[in-house]
């Protein structure tokens, strides 16, 4: 089993994330990952899922969500080459000093942005795929993570090919 990452056109209608959600839920399947949002049509909503499951069990849930009346596109994006992203935000314990100066360090390493400074704290972003995150994250628990938020996964393939609705 690995992870797969399913590009979702939906419509953009109340209701429809719960469908999909509810259909990986009735067939017991955990989503790793999920981030929606607006897409190129303006009508349309893009899901990118990302789920844990074999070639075969991914198959039939794509096919499942081919049924759902709202669902306009499903494309497992796995093998394809592609761009994925995610944004991360972290609120770490940083005492001014030393420990301060080495959390600025470790932003500037992964090209993070410091957004709030607080007297105890201090919260990063970053953007990256999720083995920048993951190091980032590593090397921030030495000081104290007090909050982690991260998005979902977000992918788009590279080159000409697309998962757009075949409206075109």
């Amino acid at each position: 089993m690995k992870p797969h990452t399913l590009s979702v056109l939906v419509e953009n209608k109340a209701g429809v994330l719960s469908r999909v959600t509810g259909l990986f839920s009735r067939r017991g399947f955990n989503i790793d990952s999920l981030a929606v949002g607006p897409c190129e049509e303006p009508d349309m909503s893009r899901i990118t899922i990302v789920a844990i499951g074999d070639d075969a069990q991914i198959e039939q849930i794509m096919k499942q969500l081919n049924k759902l009346i709202d669902v306009i596109k499903v494309s497992d994006i796995t093998e394809n080459e592609r761009v994925e992203r995610e944004l991360v935000m972290f609120k770490v314990t940083a005492d001014q000093g030393e420990t301060r100066a080495e959390i600025m360090q470790i932003a500037t390493i992964f090209r993070a942005q410091i957004v709030d400074v607080g007297a105890k704290s201090v919260i990063l972003q970053v953007v990256g795929d999720s083995d920048k995150i993951d190091a980032m994250e590593k090397l921030l628990r030495q000081f104290g993570i007090k909050e982690l938020i991260r998005t979902g996964r977000i992918a788009i393939l590279r080159g000409t090919k697309t998962v757009a609705s075949s409206k075109e």
